[in-house]
């Protein structure tokens, strides 16, 4: 399998700006074949001003970046990308965005089933590229026609990870305890969560763990019915 993906769970990290934090590892990971990549801005709702703030950041990394929603035919966009970078934002936005655009099944050809090409996501662009997004944070602000995301792993994520503060006095579920709720349903996957500053590298069916913060991995227990 030729899978190459570059999965981060933020795009900004406290204290610097955007995409500060993994900028070397951007570049390690499209390297010098990759000239331009493939933005898809669907999560947010400004996608003029979201391009351009990733187009300003890949080009001081030596990309230029072309924008699917300026594409006339967003399929054939993808169809031609020698890279795809799917930003974050709003999680249901985004698929159904991906759906009524139909690049869903583009995207999983052009990065599984042909040419193998690079796909990065972050937050948002994270989630899609797993089984489903019913571990997202976000609230459910439009409904796409399926849960089911790109299927890039075969594992769900839930990016921006928050470990249990023992000291809060917030009442509601932790991070924890949501993922947890998640598994009590039948043939749920397994969940990755990503902490901040972390990323997943895949490679075939290798996944590295790259940044400094690690990451939590919960599985179902088998005895749930």
């Amino acid at each position: 399998m030729k899978r190459r993906l570059l999965l981060v769970s933020n795009s900004t990290l406290h204290g610097g700006g955007y995409l500060d934090h993994c900028q070397q590892h951007i570049c390690d990971f499209f390297g010098k074949d990759v000239k331009r990549v493939l933005f898809v801005p669907y999560a947010l709702h400004d996608r003029d001003a979201y391009t351009k703030t990733a187009r300003n950041k890949f080009k001081t990394l030596g990309y230029e970046v072309d924008s699917i929603h300026e594409a006339a035919d967003p399929v054939a966009a993808v169809g031609g990308a020698e890279a795809i970078f799917i930003g974050g934002g709003n999680t249901f936005r985004l698929l159904k965005s991906l759906y009524d655009n139909k690049v869903v099944t583009e995207i999983r050809r052009r990065v599984m089933e042909q040419d193998g090409i690079p796909y990065m996501g972050s937050s948002a662009g994270t989630n899609v590229a797993t089984i489903s997004i019913n571990t997202t944070n976000d609230m459910p602000i439009v409904y796409p026609p399926s849960f089911s995301a790109i299927g890039l792993v075969p594992f769900n994520i839930n990016p921006h990870y928050l470990d249990p503060d023992p000291h809060s006095r917030h009442m509601g579920e932790t991070r924890e305890q949501r993922i947890t709720q998640y598994h009590e349903e039948p043939d749920t996957q397994s969940v990755l969560g990503l902490r901040e500053g972390s990323m997943l590298l895949v490679e075939g069916n290798k996944a590295t763990l790259l940044g400094s913060t690690k990451a939590r991995l919960f599985s179902r227990c088998p005895t749930l019915v």
